[in-house]
This record gives C-alpha cells, sequence and structure tokens, in this order.
C-alpha cells in the first residue's frame, strides 16, 4: 500500500504574517535534498508566496526557504506560456481551479487556464525533471525563467537547447562570490528570434546572454505535433560545469515517467521507515505528513563532482570545500524533536549532518547557530550544543567527534569578537553564572538557561571523551538554573548585576528577559534536572501545581517589549489550553514534565487533547510556526507514545500511543513495535505497559533499550489511573544522578 497518498504537502500553509498555521510551503522534494519546488500564487507576498486560498499561479518556484522568517536564496521562478509575451508575476498569472493542482512529495501537476496546458515536475536531489503539454492552438510557446533581485545572468543557446545561468539571490548568510548556477535542456528546438531576456523592471531585453540587476530569460519554442516539451533542470552552488555534472548524474537519459517513478520509490521507503496500523484515515494523513514534513531539513548543499568526491561551496568563508555540509536549520527550534527523531530512525544521515556541522566549525572558528546558508545568527543559545550531544550519548559518533567538542567547548568558555557568532554575553556569563538583566536587556533569562542546558549536553561529550576537568566544571554550571528561579513568584526571573531582581514583574508580559514568551513559558527549561527544579517549588507536588496553574489559567498576555502583537501570542490567545503555547517550541516539553514529575496521566491527558484538536493534515494543521520539522516531529513522537523529554539523556518517557500498532524499522535491522490495547475506541490513559513481555514500572525507556529492538504493549483505558511513582521510577535527573 501507497504510503505517499496519506501525504498532503498543503499542511499547514494557510499561514499569513499575523498568524501562523504551520508557515510551512507545500514543497515537492526528494528528503533532505538541495532543491525544493512549490507552486508560487503571490511573488509580492514576500515569505509567504504561496496561500491554498489563491487561485492565480504565477510560476513554479525553485525555492530553499526553511521560514518566511529567514527568507529564500538561490530562488527562481519557472514558467511555461502561450500567446503574448507577458514576464512580470502579475502579468503572466494564470488562474487555476483547485482541482486543477495536485501536489504531493514526489509530483507536481497543474493546467492552467489561461494558457490551456499543463505542468507536471518530478524533483530530483539538486533539480527536477519537468513536463509540459502545451495547447498547440494557442499561439507563440515560450518558457520563461524569472529571477529575484540582486545580480544575476542567463545565456540561451537555441543550437544545443540550453538555457544557463546564475542567480546571487539571497536574503542574508553569504560570501560575495556567491551564487547558484542552473543549467536548463530542452528536448525541442528553440526559436531564437522568439528568445530573449529580462530586466529587473521585467521588460523584454533582445538579447541571448546579459549579466545584470534581476535578469531573467524567456525561450521561443517550436512545438512537436503533440505539444509535448520535456524540460530539466540542475542547479549547483559550485559552478556551471558542477550544475550539468548534477544533471548528467540525476537526470541523464532518464524520462519524465523515470524521474517521477524514482522519487516516489525514495519517498515510500522514506515514510516506511514507521509502518502504522489503524482504521482512522484522518489520523494517518496526519502522522504521515508530518513524517513527511520532518524528512525535508537540513538541506544537502553539498555536491559530488566528476570523481564522485564529496564537495562543497562554503557560505561560511567562499571556497570550495571538501566533505559534506547542510543548510536552512535552526537549533534552537530544532533541538527538542527533529534530531533526536533522525537518531532513532537515520543515525547514518545523522552522523552526515554532523560531519557538515563539524564542517560548518572548521570553515568559520565557531559552531553554527542558525544556517541559511550561512550563520544567521537568530535565536537564544547554542542549542548545538543539545544535538551533538543527544546524538552521542546515544552512539552516534562516527564524525570528527574531537573536532566537534572543541568547538563546542570554545563557545562554552571564549567570547567571540563577532557577535554573529558563540555565545552572545559569554564574558559575563561566565563570571556571574546568568546573564544580568541590566547588562543584556534582550532574553536574557532564555539565553542563560538555554546556556545553562548546553554546558549540561557538553559536559556528557566530555565525559565520553575522558576530559573528566572539563566534565566537571561544566556540570557545576550546569546547577545554574536555580540562580534565575525566584521562589516569590514561581517563576525565571532576570536577575540584576547586583543580584536583585529585576522589576516590575508581570506574569504575562512577554518579551524582555524572555525571547517569544513570558514567565508561564520559559520558566521550565531546564530539561537536565527537573527533580532538582521541583525542590526549588517545595517537592514534586508543588511543580505538579504549578503546571496545573499554568494550564488553568487564562491564555493572556502583554505585549511587552516587543510592543505589538507579535503571532505567538495571537497563536496561544486563540486557543483554550492555557499559558501553554504550543505554538512554539519553549512550550514543547511542558505537559511531559508532569510525567517526570510522576503524574503521567496529565501528561496524556494533554499531549492527547493537543494533538486531536490542533493537529491535523490540512492547510490549518499546526498550532504554530512548524518549523522545520520540529512540530511535525513532535506529532510523530506524541502518536508514538514516546518523548525525548531531555535530549543530550538517552532516554525517552512514556507517554499514550495514538495508534492500535506502530512499527519502526531500524536502520540495523532491528524493530520496535508499539502496541496500544484500547479497552474501547479512543482510551487515552496507560493502565499499564509491558516492555517485551514483562510488567514496566519505570516511566522511561532508554535509547538502548530500542535500538536493540523491542515491543512496548500498552493497555489504554478511558479512566486517568491513579498510580504513585517512587523517583526510582523517574527518568534522569542531575540532581540525582
Amino acid at each position: 500500500m501507497s504510503l505517499l497518498q496519506y501525504v498532503n504537502p498543503l499542511q499547514g500553509t494557510e499561514s499569513v504574517y499575523q498568524r501562523s498555521h504551520g508557515n510551512s510551503l507545500p514543497l515537492v522534494a526528494l528528503p533532505f535534498a538541495m532543491a525544493s519546488f512549490a507552486p508560487q500564487t503571490n511573488e509580492a507576498g514576500g515569505g509567504w508566496w504561496f496561500h491554498p486560498s489563491h487561485t492565480r499561479f504565477e510560476g513554479v518556484r525553485l525555492t530553499h526557504q526553511p521560514s518566511p522568517w529567514i527568507g529564500d536564496y538561490g530562488h527562481l521562478t519557472l514558467l511555461p506560456q502561450t500567446g503574448p509575451l507577458k514576464l512580470s508575476a502579475h502579468d503572466r498569472s494564470t488562474s487555476f481551479r483547485k482541482q486543477d493542482m495536485s501536489v504531493a512529495p514526489d509530483y507536481f501537476k497543474i493546467y492552467m487556464r489561461r494558457y490551456m496546458s499543463t505542468l507536471e515536475l518530478a524533483p530530483t536531489t539538486r533539480g527536477a525533471s519537468m513536463r509540459v503539454a502545451f495547447d498547440t492552438k494557442q499561439g507563440p510557446a515560450r518558457f520563461i525563467l524569472s529571477a529575484f533581485p540582486r545580480e544575476s545572468s542567463v545565456t540561451i543557446n537555441p543550437e544545443q537547447r540550453t538555457l544557463v545561468g546564475w542567480t546571487k539571490a539571497h536574503a542574508g548568510g553569504v560570501q560575495d562570490n556567491y551564487r547558484m548556477h542552473f543549467v536548463l535542456t530542452f528536448d525541442c528546438d528553440m526559436i531564437a528570434e522568439d528568445s530573449g531576456l529580462s530586466d529587473e523592471h521585467m521588460k523584454p531585453i533582445k538579447s541571448l546572454s546579459h549579466t545584470g540587476e534581476r535578469i531573467g530569460g524567456y525561450v521561443g519554442l517550436k512545438l512537436p505535433e503533440d505539444g509535448i516539451v520535456n524540460v530539466n533542470i540542475a542547479t549547483s552552488f559550485i559552478s556551471e560545469e558542477q550544475a550539468w555534472t548534477n544533471l548528467n548524474r540525476e537526470i541523464g537519459g532518464q524520462s519524465f515517467e523515470d524521474i517521477r517513478a524514482l522519487a516516489a520509490k525514495t519517498w515510500e521507503k522514506q515514510l516506511g521507515t514507521i509502518e502504522v496500523e489503524s482504521d482512522n484515515q484522518e489520523q494517518l494523513a496526519t502522522f504521515y505528513t508530518c513524517l513527511y514534513r520532518t524528512c525535508l531539513f537540513p538541506h544537502a548543499i553539498h555536491e559530488y563532482d566528476e570523481q564522485n568526491k564529496q564537495v562543497h561551496y562554503s557560505p561560511y568563508n567562499g571556497k570550495i570545500e571538501d566533505g559534506p555540509l547542510f543548510a536552512d536549520i535552526g537549533f534552537w527550534d530544532t533541538y527538542r524533536t527533529s534530531f533526536p527523531l533522525y537518531n532513532l530512525l537515520f543515525p547514518s544521515r545523522m552522523n552526515e549532518f554532523l560531519q557538515g556541522f563539524v564542517n560548518a566549525y572548521k570553515e568559520t572558528g565557531w559552531m553554527p547557530k542558525w544556517m541559511s546558508p550561512g550563520e544567521r545568527s537568530m535565536m537564544p543559545g547554542t542549542l548545538i550544543d543539545v544535538t551533538f550531544a543527544d546524538a552521542v550519548v546515544k552512539g552516534i559518533t562516527d564524525f570528527e567527534l574531537e573536532t566537534a567538542y572543541e568547538g563546542l567547548f570554545k563557545h562554552a568558555t571564549t567570547p567571540a569578537e563577532d557577535p554573529h557568532y558563540g555565545r552572545k554575553g559569554t564574558a559575563d556569563y561566565l563570571k556571574y553564572g546568568y546573564l544580568p538583566a541590566d547588562l543584556y536587556t534582550h532574553e536574557s533569562v532564555c539565553n542563560a538557561l538555554d546556556y545553562i542546558y548546553g554546558d549540561f549536553c557538553i559536559a556528557q561529550i566530555a565525559k565520553q571523551l575522558g576530559r573528566e576537568e572539563d566534565h566537571k566544571m561544566l556540570m557545576e554550571r550546569a546547577k545554574n538554573y536555580n540562580k534565575l528561579y525566584d521562589p516569590s513568584i514561581g517563576f525565571m526571573r532576570g536577575v540584576l548585576s547586583d543580584g536583585s531582581w529585576l522589576s516590575p514583574f508581570d506574569q504575562h508580559e512577554w518579551g524582555g528577559a524572555y525571547c517569544e514568551g513570558g514567565p508561564w513559558q520559559s520558566s521550565w527549561a531546564v530539561q537536565h534536572d527537573f527533580l532538582g527544579l521541583a525542590d526549588l517549588m517545595g517537592g514534586r507536588e508543588g511543580f505538579k501545581e504549578r503546571l496545573d496553574a499554568l494550564f488553568a489559567e487564562a491564555p493572556l498576555f502583554k505585549v511587552g517589549s516587543y510592543g505589538f502583537e507579535i503571532h505567538e501570542m495571537s497563536e496561544m490567545a486563540l486557543v483554550d489550553f492555557g499559558q501553554f503555547a504550543i505554538s512554539n517550541q519553549p512550550s514543547f516539553h511542558i505537559p511531559y514534565i508532569y510525567t517526570a514529575l510522576g503524574y503521567p496521566t496529565l501528561t496524556q491527558y494533554w499531549v492527547r487533547k493537543t494533538m486531536d484538536e490542533l493537529f491535523s493534515a490540512n492547510p490549518d494543521g499546526y498550532p504554530g510556526d512548524e518549523d522545520n520539522g520540529s512540530l511535525a516531529a513532535w506529532y510523530v513522537f506524541g502518536a508514538m507514545g514516546l518523548y525525548p523529554l531531555s535530549p543530550g539523556v538517552p532516554q525517552y518517557v512514556v507517554g499514550s500511543p495514538l495508534f492500535k500498532r506502530m512499527t519502526l524499522h531500524l536502520e540495523n535491522g532491528k524493530d520496535i513495535v508499539i502496541e496500544a490495547n484500547h479497552e474501547t475506541e479512543g482510551s487515552t490513559y496507560v493502565s499499564g505497559i509491558q516492555y517485551n513481555n514483562a510488567e514496566m514500572s519505570k516511566l522511561y525507556v532508554t535509547h538502548e533499550e530500542l535500538a536493540n529492538g523491542a515491543t512496548l504493549q500498552f493497555q489504554l483505558t478511558e479512566t486517568p489511573q491513579e498510580i504513585s511513582y517512587s523517583e526510582a521510577d523517574l527518568p534522569y535527573a542531575m540532581s540525582r544522578a
């Protein structure tokens, strides 16, 4: 049975600047591929250039955009056209009906009403094969390549039936010599006198070769009798010659149907890593669409030269370097769910990711934080600390581990001169153990908590490498979250350089010392020591009461230092989940803290309620920004009934599995089978768990237990179970280790 039938790339695309239902794109692309393609319906929308309510098609866009907040690079738009020459997005757009467009991970098809022509596309890793069925009665036929602002170059060669060139379009994170090269080939003759270029104002230029601001091109086509034209495209960040190498390797003499079949086979294998048994078609669609989303980022931006050697253009130093490199990923967003999922399902690919991140360090002297394609320096912390540690403690070490540790330890101990790199305020963090809120008025609490957790994670790698002094020092620093907790109010709070609290304090005010949230969302980021945090609240029961209050509190907010209502505020306010802002990453782990404290029924209730009410496979299918697989992976883990609550610790807390049976096919040939025996349809609460047919009392499983192959059987009931758990049954906490 095909799993692709369940995937809807339109999931999460019903988004606007003011409110995100995912801020995702309907991407047609191979897993983790360099090039992605999607229908463009509104170029004027900036980062929001597609919306499912639109009925005008401006072309299929070659895109690398990880988020509308980050922007695109190496992008261009492709469109077949008949009749009069029209070049601007507005003038060339064509109407289409909803049933005229089909979008799948492996295949795109659209019938263009204005041009009475059909465009099909099947992706490769660095390009695509396209097939256009022109209506031969519609007058002159052409194929348009439209560039975006910044310098570009196009050369049309009618004799060779090619269009080649490059673009410097980008939104940041590149060197001066950055270019994305492209080559297009056509299987029909070109008409030279009907071909030409477009300038920055989208006006035609009667020339076949030019370089300048936003130069595009259009190719007049001599149609065959059946009107069908095949167009192949390949890209490279290295050179035109490398783009030709990529074209020959990935497409060569294969037909459109060959490329489409290969793309489908690739996705079926990727999705088939998890085999689900269920009669609920809607839940299957949501699950497999989320699994598709987790397999899009990061983008592999390395290539293979003529000798099949792995090479890449470095957006960090502008040189051609050896080895893998990846882009379009932020670690603040993805360390919680995406990378832990890859560690479980795709460890060999994870090794390559990590080597790519090491290469970025070697090319800059600093570990990356937000790569698109180079360093964008977004969001708090250096959460790549967690990504490396979580892999290492799970046995994924087939990369330059010593070099990775060197880079991680560097930003934990050394201030960077360039504020784009390293940890902001490192010198003061080392001096105070936190970031003084009077010296760092922006996100001081969230940055410090992320540094503290990062120190714990780097310590785990130090331990593995036998760096005992480093390990001891970092573990001491990992205790410093207690410097930020104010027991008089029950929240993490900004601390001044003299040790006094930042005042005034408002529990509903966002910004200031917090990032994309306020005290309610930002006070629980102590993933390495929830029991230690509970001690500050008077014990496990005291922490539980704080969480109860969080879910019971009205979804109120004050705009604070943001000065206006950011979309994350809107998304929390528009659903009835209290202060649990699942729309954004800092809240991901909050319901699972109940399990870490010994109250798993509350985890089971809130996770299932969130999955049922706030996720679907539809265009409004996410409660907030999907962010490069992170929110999708949250759903995947929720459906498993497992969650990586403390990445950097090789454990998964148990939840409540969604499906009656799920089988994870691991790379080592072993399977993880998760069965849910429901008392009644839709039962949520766990009354018992068997691990390999033995009763299990603890509230977590280790990575080793899963990686060796395992069967987990959950007994699910309608009624919450009142079971008392000792600390021995609870997952890892640093203060108890």
